[in-house]
């Protein structure tokens, strides 16, 4: 095979590489956010409920969570298809770290705009959607910038979950005509080709919302 059907065949199995990407979004971005605004307002026992939850989504190995329920799960009666088990387990661990620079984003804000929240007669949830949050969603864009690229290059786990994804036609590939540096490059490529278009978007949001922070300031 050439390079460019080599890298055409890998390309076959971007179809599955972006349904884990785009479901596994749905799984982070709640989770993100939910986890971060829950743990930087909650306090004693619920406090340490979400942080036991992120932690548990942060720091167990994404290989382990991809077995452990692809794998384990059935025995106990629940069987899940492997689109849904690799969306949710990247999805969540990423949102676990997304989770904490919602929290850190919150933290870092003048406590005083929200007591004038408050002094204006504002409840809380108003204060955190129409102060809060509008502010801290630019300090937390290039962290989910990176988070997003980070989801991405996970994907590539799927494969050992049987999804056909880039990496799994890769292998094909690979077994089949064994010319393994040949095809690993053209694997290598393919992931650039898909992931540097968004570190160029990022770094532009990255420049729009430092302008807006200026411009805040500047206010």
């Amino acid at each position: 095979m050439t390079f460019a059907e080599i890298l055409a065949g890998i390309f076959e199995g971007l179809r599955i590489t972006a349904a884990v990407t785009a479901l596994g979004m749905l799984y982070a971005a709640p989770f993100a956010f939910i986890g971060g605004i829950a743990q930087h307002h909650s306090r004693g026992l619920p406090h340490a409920a979400v942080t036991t939850l992120i932690e548990f989504w942060r720091s167990t190995p994404v290989l382990i969570l991809l077995y452990a329920f692809y794998y384990s799960l059935p025995t106990f009666g629940i069987r899940l298809s492997g689109l849904t088990v690799g969306a949710m387990v990247l999805g969540l661990n990423i949102g676990g770290y997304g989770s904490q620079a919602v929290r850190a984003a919150l933290q870092a804000l003048d406590k005083g705009q929200a007591e004038a929240g408050r002094a204006l007669g504002l409840r809380a949830w108003q204060i955190l959607l129409l102060i809060e949050l509008p502010q801290a969603l630019a300090m937390m864009m290039p962290t989910f910038v990176n988070q997003f690229i980070q989801l991405v290059k996970g994907t590539a786990l799927v494969s050992l979950i049987t999804l056909s994804d880039m990496t799994f036609r890769a292998k094909e590939i690979s077994q089949i005509y064994y010319n393994p540096p040949k095809v690993y490059l053209a694997l290598l490529i393919a992931y650039f080709v898909i992931c540097y278009p968004a570190t160029i978007a990022g770094r532009w949001l990255e420049r729009r919302a430092s302008i807006g922070r200026r411009l805040g300031h500047e206010l």
